[in-house]
């Protein structure tokens, strides 16, 4: 299981060792726990759904329903979460981990402390999302 003193031991090594046997192998294990705990999550929440019972009165319904709404949001974040592990976990194996996706640059050790899962570096991330917000005013 990854510390904080395995990332700091990652941010001591020299730049133009980025990526080494050492930082790959952090970041798989640290995929695989993560990986692990979303699963967990996951589990909890579809046994929460399962498990909840129908009620008669409207507003016990409409207060279960606001709940499943929840739940089934909560999945959905859980399980494109897996999806972002997985998709990781394969760039980690084929060398392709840590780089920006769009520029080919390194991604950064301390941005993948933050996240794991980045794919972009910080200013192609940064502009994904000025794309993203421009976008979302043009169709108001």
């Amino acid at each position: 299981m990854p510390t904080m003193d395995d990332a700091a031991h990652l941010l001591e090594m020299p730049d133009d060792d980025y990526m080494n046997g050492e930082q790959l192998a952090f970041f798989r294990r640290r995929l695989l726990q993560e990986r692990a705990l979303v699963e967990e999550r996951l589990q909890e929440v579809r046994l929460r759904m399962s498990a909840r019972e129908r009620s008669s009165d409207d507003l016990d319904q409409a207060a279960q329903e606001e709940e499943l709404q929840l739940q089934l949001r909560q999945a959905d974040r859980e399980t494109r979460l897996l999806g972002n592990i997985a998709s990781a976990l394969k760039r980690v194996e084929t060398g392709e981990y840590g780089y920006c996706e769009e520029t080919g640059v390194p991604i950064g050790l301390p941005r993948l402390l933050h996240r794991p899962t980045a794919r972009l570096c910080l200013e192609a991330k940064q502009r994904q999302e000025q794309r993203e917000h421009h976008f979302a005013r043009t169709r108001k």
